[in-house]
């Protein structure tokens, strides 16, 4: 069984689209289970039926005419109830429902499961047999399984559907999901980034100067056959009569008549050179890779390999200078800053990355700028994606493509009240965050880079609550020197002086890892990570509190905070060293002020061990994004379990609740720097909760100085006072977001766009 589930997803996971995928589904299954039918319905989002979508056994005429809706016939019925449904005589059920046209009426057996991908059912797929039986339960378990092994690839491959020609069905109005990288809208036309010589991110692109393709190719293909000639040679000497056949091997591939006539095809039909060689090698590995004979399998390296190297040659022929839309929406497997800096930064509109999540250094750096991104797009078939239009929709973590007419003027619409938003809210720069009965909640930002410092400052921010240090080293190769650590942070606090900046010592681990220092473990985010690997590393550690006291001198406005604090344990370890580093700089003669020192609370023990650790420090605050996450065992920039990440589950704010009132019972301050803050539902409960300070992105701050500006304080507590003692996380959202539309601060709420 585990070899035909793996010849059968194998073969789905090389088709072209979804037709050739179900084709290959209802013909593969069939032969497997011995069966006289196999067919599988589709849902149409349009529609919200399940459409016949392809079958052996019954009258494929109907292939796109015949359709069910939820509950309707065996069909339906399995698609409402979301489980298999095994039948001996089809005809006999109630919810049985007969078309005339399809061919069914000698089969009795039925067997139906739903195909289900991150809980949505996407079809129904469906066995049937003459003879009135029960299928086994043996064969009832391979179809459930082979459903949920392909659900996932039907679901990409319905996707990459909606740009095949010659599937109209799903023409328009794919969705994919991935998480929020930077917030906002972005419309455009996608310019795919593909990286060096790697054949399976080839973008497909369509060209004019077909002849001047054609010469690329053969070129690449002479140059590639001089190397192994020339390789060949050299080696001959050396090598055993057995290893020069290899090199027999490869020539001989290059000298594939149907090879070369194969992309030569692809490109006289419009398709440029390296998409044209892309599609046929990659077909070609495949092939190799189905073969039985281990041999022949081998044979897939080799055919990559050279694949690879006409590829590269391609690659650095292409003179061309690439054109950038207006509206550009940069597209790629793994986005990096450097491709960033192609793009001139008045025709960037939106970003979008296969890979990678919210913490990504371009997801930071998006945000710095303003960019609207999504992160962890994984379903995205982005090599098909150059030049057509998409949506980047940063709120909420999903790119629409080609989307329909209607979802198209919505986000229009949604971009245009963004746009004036942000005109209007321009006059609150110089205004303090002050409620209507007079209570001050200073607002700062989250920062990383200099890019950030001018944007915070325009936004009106009063300090930075949170710098993140670890992204200079990011930018590096090697660890930064103490005394280049000091400049970089003297940047940061003079460019905000007098204004407090809180810097965050090095937080690496996790999704964070430096390439000169990689960290590999099954569990990263339970793992080796923030304070724990600097503590391990105390040179690290104190090389980096050095220089920011050092920078700090003269100007006072240092703050210092440490991540991932578990247990007063680390804190009072992390505290000694950092006041030995005082008294080092002292005895050198640098006149420098001790810095203040806070806790940043993002695991559970630390929120239960609140009071114990503020009593030891100045302030504490608190990192609501990994809190969430700890707190919910949700990965947030886990594109299948993101619905599962809510900043506003009960146990979220009652921990938030009681991390404010730690605080205040030892007299210290208490201050957010999550995501949460960024938003108006989220600061209206932390202002009530009590909370000093919020921290939060640059965009996000003109929209929560609004909110807080046009409510009370009181009205505020009375809502947390509601919501506190609601159990379910739907519920207090709606409850805020019915607060905010009360006082007319609804077009500050973003809600997800189907």
């Amino acid at each position: 069984m585990l070899e035909t589930l793996r010849h059968i997803v194998q073969e789905v996971n090389a088709a072209s689209g979804l037709e050739q995928a179900l084709r290959i589904i209802v013909h593969r299954v069939r032969d497997a289970m011995g069966t006289q039918v196999c067919s599988v319905y589709m849902r149409d989002p349009g529609s919200d039926r399940f459409i016949f979508r392809a079958t052996e056994g019954l009258n494929q005429d109907q292939i796109g005419l015949a359709g069910l809706a939820p509950g309707e016939g065996l069909v339906g019925t399995v698609a409402e109830r979301e489980e298999p449904l095994n039948l001996e005589n089809a005809p006999s059920h109630p919810a049985f429902r007969f078309f005339p046209d399809i061919g069914e009426e000698p089969f009795h057996a039925f067997l139906g499961v739903p195909i289900i991908h991150q809980r949505q059912v996407l079809g129904v797929l469906v066995v049937q047999q003459a003879e009135r039986r029960r299928f086994d339960e043996g064969e009832e378990a391979f179809l459930v399984t082979m459903s949920a092994q392909l659900a996932a690839v039907i679901a990409h491959a319905r996707v990459t559907g909606a740009f095949d020609l010659d599937d109209k069905s799903d023409a328009v109005g794919a969705r994919v999901s991935g998480v929020p990288g930077a917030p906002g809208i972005a419309i455009g036309n996608a310019v795919v980034v593909s990286p060096d010589a790697d054949l399976y991110a080839v973008p497909r692109k369509e060209i004019e100067d077909r002849r001047a393709e054609l010469h690329a190719f053969r070129t690449a293909l002479a140059r590639v056959r001089e190397d192994i000639q020339k390789v060949a040679d050299n080696l001959g000497g050396e090598l055993s009569a057995e290893d020069r056949a290899l090199f027999d091997v490869y020539l001989g591939i290059l000298d594939d008549s149907k090879l070369g006539r194969e992309v030569v095809s692809l490109i006289k039909a419009g398709q440029w050179a390296q998409g044209a060689l892309s599609e046929v090698m990659i077909q070609h590995i495949r092939h190799f890779e189905r073969m039985e004979h281990s041999y022949l399998r081998e044979r897939a390296v080799d055919v990559k390999d050279l694949g690879t190297r006409m590829l590269a040659y391609l690659q650095a022929a292409d003179k061309e200078i690439k054109v950038f839309p207006e509206q550009t929406i940069l597209v790629g497997e793994e986005l990096t800053a450097s491709s960033l800096g192609e793009i001139p930064r008045d025709r960037l509109a939106g970003l979008i990355s296969v890979r990678g999540s919210g913490n990504s250094h371009v997801a930071i750096l998006a945000r710095a700028m303003g960019v609207p991104t999504v992160m962890g797009a994984v379903d995205l078939p982005y090599t098909r994606l150059e030049g057509r239009q998409v949506v980047v929709d940063g709120y909420n973590g999903t790119v629409h493509l080609n989307p329909r007419p209607e979802v198209l003027a919505r986000f229009e619409e949604v971009l245009d009240t963004d746009r004036a938003l942000s005109r209007d809210l321009e006059s609150l720069r110089d205004l303090p965050c002050e409620t209507l009965d007079g209570h001050r909640l200073p607002l700062y930002v989250n920062t990383g880079l200099m890019a950030d410092v001018a944007r915070s400052l325009e936004q009106g921010a009063e300090g930075v609550g949170l710098y993140r240090t670890e992204v200079p080293f990011l930018l590096r190769e090697r660890f930064p020197s103490e005394e280049e650590q000091r400049q970089i942070y003297r940047n940061q606090l003079e460019a905000f002086a007098p204004r407090p900046v809180t810097m965050r010592t090095l937080d690496i681990g996790g999704d964070k890892a430096l390439p000169y220092f990689p960290i590999d473990e099954d569990n990263p985010f339970l793992g080796w990570r923030g304070i724990r690997v600097t503590l391990d590393h105390p040179e690290i550690f104190l090389a980096q509190v050095r220089a920011m006291i050092k920078a700090n001198a003269g100007l006072n406005n240092l703050s210092i905070m440490l991540p991932m604090i578990c247990n007063v344990s680390e804190l009072d370890e992390a505290l000694q060293l950092i006041h030995r580093s005082h008294e080092e700089i002292l005895q050198e003669g640098v006149d420098a002020s001790p810095p203040r020192i806070g806790v940043m609370v993002e695991v559970p023990s630390a929120v239960y061990q609140a009071q114990g650790l503020a009593r030891r420090v100045d302030f504490l605050s608190v990192g609501s994004n990994d809190l969430t996450q700890y707190l919910l065992a949700v990965d947030r920039n886990n594109a299948r379990v993101a619905d599962l990440y809510h900043a506003m589950h009960p146990a979220v704010l009652h921990a938030l609740n009681t991390v404010a009132q730690a605080a205040r019972s030892e007299g210290k301050q208490v201050s957010i720097c999550g995501e949460l803050a960024g938003e108006p539902e989220g600061a209206v409960l932390l202002l009530a909760m009590g909370y000093d300070v919020l921290s939060m992105n640059a965009t996000s701050l003109p929209k929560v100085k609004n909110a807080l500006r046009n409510i009370h304080r009181a009205e505020a507590r009375e809502l947390l006072a509601e919501v506190l003692v609601m159990e379910r996380a739907e519920d207090i959202h709606a409850c805020v977001v019915g607060f905010l539309a009360d006082h007319g601060l609804q077009r500050f709420i973003h809600t997800p766009m189907e």
